[in-house]
Order: C-alpha cells, then structure tokens, then sequence
C-alpha cells in the first residue's frame, strides 16, 4: 500500500517499530530469555493472524488499520525476540523461522483463528486490553530493556485497544446478523482469556523483573466489564481451557499458522532481497 493512503500515523508507526527493535541491552539469564520469548511470541502470531485480513477486511479502511495493526505488534514482536536471541546468540528471525511448534510460547488467545470478522475483534479487544495493562506495568520492570521496549509498545497498543472496543461497540449494537456473530464470538474467544492471568515458576523466579500476570485481572475485568455494559454483553461463563502455551502445547491452529509464515525461509534459507 502506499505511504499516502497510510498517512503520517503509519509512518511514524514504521519508525517507531525501528525504533523499537533496535533496543540496545543483553539477556543476563536463561528466564529473562524465556520471559521475552513468550512476550515476542505473543505478538509475533497476533502479528501473523491479522496480516491475513490485509485485502480481506469489510471495508478498505479495516484493511489498513488491520494492516498497522499488525505491523505495530511485528515491531513489539522484533524488539523481544532479539532481546531473548541475546543470551545465547540466536537472531530475531532464527526465533521466528527456525523454531519448531513446540519451541514456541505464546498463549492459547492469540493461536486462535481468525473466523468471521466478529471473531478477530472479540480476540483482538481481549488481546489488546490485556497487553495495554500487561506493559503499562511492565515500563517499571527493573530491567532496563523490558522496560524501554514496554514504555514505547504501550502507546501504540492503546489504539489497538480504542480499536477493538470500538468495532466491539459497533458490532454489538449493530444489525441482528452483527450482533449475533459478536455474542458468537465473545463465546468463542473467552475461554481463553483465563490462561494470560496464570502465574507459574518462572514468574516468581523473576521477582521485579516481570510483571504478575494474576495482578493484571481486575484492570482487564474493569475495562471488560465497562465496554460489555455499554455495548449490552455479557461476560461468557462456564468452559475454561486448559492451555499450556507457556510451556511448548499448543492450540491446533498454531501449527497452520507457523507453517504459512516461516515457508519462505525454510525454503530458501539464507536468501536475501
């Protein structure tokens, strides 16, 4: 697409994503890597997933935004995967292209399929309210990296989140046809919501450094709780998924998904252009 039909705000989000994978700093241990993994991978799929809407979107403009979208969270995506590739040599695109499904460690939430429209949003609303309070808190790690990456990643997840609670609202209270996918998709998408709030071992060993998934539910719950009121929605209950992302098992989609974005590489290894 062209730099004018993205405008300034696109370009100042290419720049920003430079900005963001160029973060100077060294992964001193094994569990700051993995920390970083998981938080690059997170963003990597997402990242993957919304691309596939580029020329697909219900109207241009969604096409473009999907599209910014999209590169805004490579941009995350490049900045901890590098971080994380530091302590033991590994590159950015050695993480993305040549790791196996079960080396990756994203969350359950961002492996899940696109679907309808309706579908994407009611991810992308969960995704981006949790990753705004996940590095709101992050920019006070006491790791000077995490850090700077999360203080600059917040700004653009703040769209995301405007974004999605808008077309959430939008769809909510829209056509019965439109209405209708939403309350699907909400049903389809939460029960996935709970595994980004589970704290494990390498949490506690990281004490200052990372932040405590369980304290970011009643901030995402408060946000949630507001946007369903007004958009006349109810909080799915009942089926949690086990997950297990964290720790190499995956949703069956990922699989699909990897496949798609690492072909090229691992067809031509070593090619450049």
């Amino acid at each position: 697409m062209s730099a004018d039909l993205h405008g300034d705000v696109t370009v100042d989000r290419i720049e920003l994503s430079a900005e963001l994978a160029g973060e100077e700093g060294r992964a001193e241990t094994a569990e700051v890597a993995e920390y970083a993994l998981r938080l690059g991978d997170d963003a990597l799929i997402l990242s993957q997933q919304l691309g596939a809407w580029i020329a697909r979107a219900p109207e241009l403009e969604e096409d473009v935004a999907l599209g910014n979208i999209a590169l805004d969270l490579l941009g995350h995506a490049r900045s901890f995967l590098r971080y994380a590739g530091t302590f033991d040599g590994r590159t950015e695109d050695d993480l993305a292209y040549w790791r196996d499904e079960r080396e990756f460690r994203c969350a359950w939430l961002f492996e899940q399929p696109n679907g309808d429209f309706a579908q994407t949003i009611a991810r992308q609303f969960a995704a981006s309210v949790y990753q705004f309070e996940l590095y709101t808190a992050l920019a006070a790690s006491t790791d000077p990296t995490l850090a700077a990456i999360a203080a600059k990643a917040v700004k653009e997840v703040e769209y995301h989140r405007d974004h999605a609670v808008q077309w959430t609202l939008r769809l909510a209270g829209g056509t019965d046809d439109s209405r209708t996918r939403m309350i699907r998709a909400v049903g389809d998408v939460w029960p996935y919501v709970d595994e980004l709030f589970r704290d494990d071992a390498l949490i506690d060993a990281l004490g200052d450094v990372a932040v405590r998934p369980s304290s970011l539910r009643p901030a995402f719950d408060a946000v949630v709780a507001a946007v369903f009121a007004e958009a006349e929605l109810e909080v799915p209950a009942g089926f949690v998924s086990a997950g297990g992302g964290r720790e190499g098992r995956h949703f069956s989609t990922l699989g699909y998904v990897l496949a798609e974005m690492q072909v090229l590489a691992r067809q031509h290894p070593g090619a450049t252009w």
